[in-house]
């Protein structure tokens, strides 16, 4: 494979990751104003709206856990091309279900569908992009793995909360689909989902199956190394925090805070270009100051510390100052913990990334379901929470030297 060759697929992937992250992203500033809307027929109180916005965040990671695993293997053993092309089909449908939908049951269904497809895009790409680099420019390309996703994290509610927000006043129905201005965001990431789509089925390349010659005992043994576990423990937390904080976040601004759902996008939209900026930054040229360890750790301190401080905070100006700090932290601590996991085997580079993105899942669905139970007992709670957990973390990195060298020779 030529550079130009590689450089084109590297775009491709890196396209396909970006979309999947805008979809996920349209739905953070709007799902408390859309569960609500959804849930009006059935008057409920605000604890179980806010209970629906914590499940319906928890079950896409949720079903994600459960399949991200088995795509791994599959794109194992039959090539990373064809198990992305699933995810990103998912992804459409997903979509199109969400923005269509009539009832909460409609939402909770596209969310399930999603999860299960969707959970294949990410680390199957992210393994697409370990297959085809070398080691030395591992960090780096994983970084900008982090970029693609934070960007979409950028754009997603920036659009979810413009479009949704429009003038435009329509309604129509057919059956159990609804379609009005709501609808209008989703069902352009469809179709900007559906464009990628067919662009990866003509441009893609597929890679190799990976045929691995050792026993089944041999590789869960290497599989679950306890340097691999510290990497799995520390990307749960950091996962935890964050869908926490996202989903808190949005139900804070909205009843603590009373900002709109323009104000809360502008919240996410500025974590999500912090990470995009600083992530290939500190995987280009943090090396040449700290090591990756030194990174995490660094990382992990910046954003509990932020995390502790957020609701002391009420001022707009004071409140993105926080989300930028945080932010800045999971941009030293995520590309540094992703390349450690891509490296540890060539062989097993798909269902490596795809354990890791379990681990990640894990956090997604504990963090909405926990940060809405705390939130009953006060907006202080999941945020002093969430960052004392992520404090006590740092601990976690006492055990890279000892154990590193045991279990792997990656150097960190």
């Amino acid at each position: 494979m030529n550079q130009k060759e590689k450089l084109n697929r590297i775009s491709l992937i890196l396209l396909s990751l970006f979309v999947v992250m805008l979809g996920y992203g349209i739905l953070l500033p709007t799902l408390p104003y859309y569960t609500e809307r959804l849930a009006l027929k059935e008057n409920p109180d605000t604890d179980l709206i806010n209970f629906h916005i914590g499940l319906l965040t928890s079950i896409y990671p949720f079903f994600q856990l459960l399949f991200v695993v088995v795509w791994g293997k599959l794109s194992d053993k039959y090539g990373r091309k064809p198990i992305i092309i699933c995810g990103l089909i998912g992804f459409v449908v997903m979509q199109l279900l969400t923005g269509l939908a009539s009832s909460l049951t409609m939402l909770y269904i596209a969310r399930i569908f999603g999860g299960i497809f969707t959970s294949s895009v990410i680390p199957v790409g992210n393994a697409y992009l370990s297959d085809i680099t070398s080691e030395k420019r591992r960090t780096k390309i994983m970084a900008w793995s982090g970029v693609a996703i934070s960007s979409g994290v950028i754009f997603g509610p920036v659009l979810g909360s413009l479009l949704s927000q429009t003038n435009l006043h329509f309604k129509y129905s057919l059956g159990i689909l609804h379609l009005d201005r709501f609808s209008i965001p989703f069902l352009l990431v469809a179709l900007l989902g559906f464009v990628i789509l067919s662009i990866l089925i003509k441009w893609l390349g597929n890679t190799t199956p990976i045929r691995l010659f050792v026993s089944e005992k041999q590789k869960l043994s290497f599989s679950f190394s306890r340097f691999f576990t510290i990497l799995l423990l520390l990307s749960f937390v950091m996962q935890f925090v964050v869908t926490l904080f996202e989903t808190v976040f949005s139900i804070y601004g909205k009843d603590e805070l009373l900002f709109t759902s323009n104000q809360i996008g502008i919240g996410f939209m500025l974590c999500g270009s912090v990470m995009a900026v600083l992530q290939p930054i500190f995987a280009t040229y943090g090396e040449k100051i700290l090591t990756a360890k030194q990174q995490i750790a660094a990382g992990l301190l910046i954003s509990g510390i932020s995390m502790i401080a957020f609701p002391f905070f009420s001022n707009e100006f004071y409140v993105y100052a926080l989300i930028i700090t945080f932010a800045t932290g999971g941009a030293m601590v995520t590309p540094n913990l992703l390349s450690a996991v891509s490296l540890l085997s060539k062989e097993n580079a798909g269902s490596n990334i795809s354990i890791q993105t379990s681990a990640n899942s894990v956090g997604q669905i504990l963090g909405p379901v926990i940060g809405t139970w705390l939130v009953v007992g006060g907006f202080y709670y999941p945020f002093i929470i969430a960052g004392i957990i992520i404090l006590v973390a740092i601990g976690l990195l006492y055990f890279f030297n000892s154990v590193r060298q045991r279990d792997t020779d990656l150097d960190l």
